[in-house]
């Protein structure tokens, strides 16, 4: 077989309305309807420009390709290995496929002693709006508003992802 095309990879990403929240419950609504990434685009497009070694347990799954720009194509993946799943915003020159930029923008992380739980709200403007917190191990999510962070990203005509 062929090297995929860049033009296919992207196609393997939906596009949805926007705005969307990106949660623990977001990437089964979206895994219903989309089909797995092949192994092959797995390998050629996104472990290139993932930190950290994916083996056979980690899972990608395409969960939205923004609305098409001139300057870049967006993707936002699911990335899930033990312990961890993020949300990864990913922008690519179209015509070189080069990366221009990458912002996990949310998820859930565990380092043995902590949960941490970012959530994620991309609007219409593509503003990315960004709240985070930690639980203790036990998972007793006891919110507290100084533990909490709030972010918030713009994506630039560049396609760089810029905190505000």
């Amino acid at each position: 077989m062929s090297q995929p095309t860049f033009n296919y990879f992207l196609e393997q990403f939906p596009d949805l309305e926007l705005p969307i929240t990106f949660s623990e419950d977001t990437v089964r609504t979206i895994s219903r309807e989309t089909s797995p990434l092949p192994p092959a685009l797995i390998e050629q497009f996104l472990i290139p420009i993932e930190p950290g070694m994916a083996d056979e347990l980690t899972e990608f799954i395409a969960c939205l390709r923004l609305p098409e720009k001139e300057a870049y194509a967006g993707i936002i993946y699911w990335r899930a290995d033990l312990l961890q799943y993020h949300y990864t915003l990913a922008t690519f020159n179209p015509k070189t496929q080069e990366l221009i930029d990458r912002q996990v923008i949310a998820g859930v992380s565990y380092d043995g002693e902590e949960v941490t739980q970012t959530q994620a709200v991309l609007n219409e403007s593509l503003m990315i709006y960004q709240v985070s917190g930690q639980a203790g191990a036990d998972g007793e999510y006891d919110y507290k508003a100084s533990s909490s962070t709030a972010r918030r990203f713009q994506l630039s005509p560049s396609g760089k992802i810029v905190e505000l």
